[in-house]
């Protein structure tokens, strides 16, 4: 029986508060001290990543501390029950199973007399035999064409983290003659953005997968309206270039608007649907439903290692609880993601939905206000874009940030240039490598602008190449990692109830129900 409970009572973390800079990250990381630490403190993941956490302000003894908070908290007991369908969404009284999607983890799962296990793997089937169906011209365009290109209409969730999948394995399926159609999205309901990816496509041979789990978001459903009336003035049939991945009772899964419709539920959140149709069934359509099964696949290994309660073999929960010290005991306010591998790009966009959206919360599971820190914000760009960028303040601003490096020994390409005697990827990998010993270690110099205090902590997740199954594992990682620290703070991190007030006074803004500041900025804007 688990029970929940606030941070600051549990008699581990009150230890663990008197821990603050117990360990001198300058000091550690040099020499051999340095050596040791990167060689030892290192984490197998799944499909062949390793967390390494070498240059994180943790020691020996904060380590076992942390075993101990996880002991208390009871992390992966709550995991567990989280898979096997306790309603831990309190917000909503809903079960969380974005985990059953991978189809590994748990018990069967039955709600209202429906095997939610089963269901999951009959709309991934169903979205695989329609991929299939397409890529072999069985289904094609109303001239008997195949259809080229795939279109996902969708915001939050819907948008961002299927658009980082895609976007991690394009150039990968290239080179492995896997791309099967290429995939844009639509997602800002300004008007710039679908003008933009229909100018850019045959819509002649497009399928646009229109993706709202109520069927009722207001930026979908305009930009769906704006596909439509393009694909009419182009003298289509909307219906028959139009998906739909929805709830069975949304308006969407309704009529015949659709050449056909895949289902979701209430118990996968918009943020953690990748694993759902809506990343399989454009990911299908991308890639090949088999490479949307690697991905899952990935990410189920990842989960079982989410359950093991020894916290150094645990890297998710481990990678959690450091965050944790940082941000409750340190102090720290950010974290930053930073992908070195330019495939990664949008990635961190979906870590910041994915995290602060889960995490960014000031009352407990109960509704009552908590006295510590709960999500930090959550910010990146691919190394080494981010070097000419933002670092400047990372090294030497009055801020330490928290680093969370990815890094891959192998590009995707398989093929490289030798230009000075290494080859392009060898450049990244000695600017990361670099990037974590200058950030621990900084630099002495008698020029206060030159010089480096170093202390800023980081950690790398290093795999041997980005694939459909090690991207699977990344990104169950940052999930479950989310999860453990939503669960030691107390705070449901399956809800976000702080995106409704925007939307509730924008239809009024639209229905012209407004006054005070709201009617003077609704004016402003000539609405």
């Amino acid at each position: 029986m688990v029970t929940w409970n606030n941070m600051d009572t549990l008699v581990s973390y009150q230890k663990l508060s008197t821990m603050k800079n117990r360990v001198n990250v300058v000091e550690a990381m040099s020499g051999e001290s340095g050596a040791d630490r990167a060689t030892r403190y290192t984490t197998p993941m799944a499909e062949g990543l390793a967390f390494n956490y070498g240059a994180k302000e943790v020691d020996d003894t904060i380590l076992e501390q942390l075993a101990a908070l996880a002991e208390e908290a009871q992390l992966v007991d709550k995991f567990e029950a989280l898979y096997n369908g306790e309603r831990v969404n309190t917000g909503e009284n809903r079960m969380v199973l974005h985990h059953l999607a991978r189809r590994q983890l748990g018990n069967d799962v039955v709600e209202n007399g429906v095997n939610k296990r089963d269901f999951y793997a009959g709309v991934q089937a169903k979205a695989a035999e329609f991929a299939n169906k397409v890529h072999a011209g069985e289904i094609t365009n109303a001239a008997g064409e195949t259809f080229t290109t795939v279109v996902q209409i969708g915001i939050g969730g819907s948008d961002l983290g299927p658009r980082a999948l895609y976007l991690a394995l394009e150039n990968w399926a290239k080179v492995n003659n896997t791309l099967k159609m290429e995939a844009k999205f639509i997602s800002n309901v300004d008007p710039d953005d679908a003008a933009a990816v229909l100018n850019s496509i045959d819509v002649s041979r497009a399928l646009f997968i229109v993706v709202s789990k109520s069927g009722t978001t207001l930026e979908t459903l305009t930009n769906e309206a704006f596909v439509k009336d393009a694909l009419t003035k182009a003298g289509l049939d909307p219906s028959k270039h139009m998906l739909a991945v929805t709830s069975e009772t949304s308006p969407l899964a309704q009529g015949d608007d659709y050449l056909d419709a895949f289902f979701m539920d209430d118990y996968i959140g918009g943020r953690f649907s990748s694993s759902s149709a809506v990343g399989g069934v454009v990911l299908s359509l991308a890639f090949g439903p088999e490479v949307f099964a690697d991905i899952l696949n990935g990410a189920a290994e990842e989960d079982k290692l989410a359950t093991n309660k020894d916290l150094l073999q645990n890297p998710d929960m481990l990678d959690a609880l450091i965050g944790v010290y940082e941000r409750n005991v340190q102090g720290y306010l950010d974290t930053a993601v930073l992908p070195y591998s330019q495939a990664l790009h949008r990635f961190p966009a979906h870590l910041q939905q994915l995290d602060m959206e889960s995490n960014g919360k000031r009352v407990n599971r109960f509704g009552e206000p908590v006295n510590y820190q709960t999500g930090p914000v959550i910010f990146g760009e691919p190394g080494t874009n981010g070097q000419h960028s933002f670092y400047q303040l990372l090294h030497q601003g009055t801020d330490i940030v928290p680093l969370q490096f990815v890094g891959f020994k192998n590009s995707q390409i398989g093929t490289d240039v030798v230009i000075e005697g290494t080859t392009s990827q060898q450049k990244l990998c000695a600017n990361v490598a670099a990037q974590i010993v200058a950030f621990a270690c900084g630099k002495e110099d008698e020029n206060s602008n030159k010089e480096f205090k170093g202390g800023r902590p980081s950690s790398i997740i290093i795999g041997d190449k980005l694939t459909p199954r090690s991207l699977g594992a990344l990104l169950a990682h940052f999930e479950n990692k989310i999860m453990f620290q939503g669960f030691v703070w107390n705070i449901n991190s399956f809800d976000q109830e702080g995106v409704q007030l925007g939307k509730v006074l924008a239809k009024r803004v639209l229905a012209h129900d407004t006054d005070g500041a709201l009617k003077v900025y609704s004016d402003l804007l000539d609405i």
